[in-house]
């Protein structure tokens, strides 16, 4: 009788704990626009297993172009985005596409602008997190360029101004 009670009680702990799953860590962004530009948007970040899904919708882009985009590893978006520093890159990485095995820990997938000015991105990446270590994007800021970024220029891509900066924070 003991031990069947014993049983049932470890029974219910078990299922109490596992309905008590910690909810999965994400940051936002909102982009506001620097001087003389109308860029806005917004951006989330959700850590799934070790990859980061990113989300971004931008809109104020120039129509029909590619923008570059660029998670930078100041957290300020003073000086119409020059206090967000160099591109993030924790790992000392040459830049590079976001697809290739080398590259900056914040290079990101352009922007590629309708007839409207509006863009979309939905990519899943590794190197970054929103959990705490080198990799962490919390308290960084994600920047928007005014041109397309052409992968190779070290160490920024030659992507133009900042039209748009935003500061990530944790949700």
């Amino acid at each position: 009788m003991k031990t069947a009670i014993i049983l049932v009680a470890v029974t219910v702990v078990l299922a109490a704990c596992q309905s008590m799953s910690p909810e999965p860590l994400r940051a936002t962004a909102q982009l506001q626009p620097t001087t003389g530009s109308k860029t806005i948007g917004e951006a989330t970040f959700e850590q799934v297993g070790n990859k980061v899904h990113v989300v971004v919708f931008v809109q104020g882009l120039k129509p029909d172009q590619e923008h570059g985009m660029h998670i930078h590893e100041g957290g300020d978006c003073g000086a119409d985005g020059m206090n967000a520093k160099g591109h993030f890159n924790p790992y000392a990485k040459p830049h590079a596409a976001y697809t290739s095995a080398e590259r900056h820990a914040g290079d990101l997938p352009s922007l590629k602008a309708n007839k409207k000015g509006r863009a979309k991105v939905d990519v899943e990446l590794d190197l970054i997190s929103v959990a705490h270590g080198p990799g962490s994007i919390v308290g960084r800021s994600l920047i928007v360029h005014a041109g397309p970024d052409d992968h190779t220029t070290q160490p920024t891509g030659n992507s133009g101004g900042r039209i748009a900066c935003g500061v990530i924070k944790a949700d």
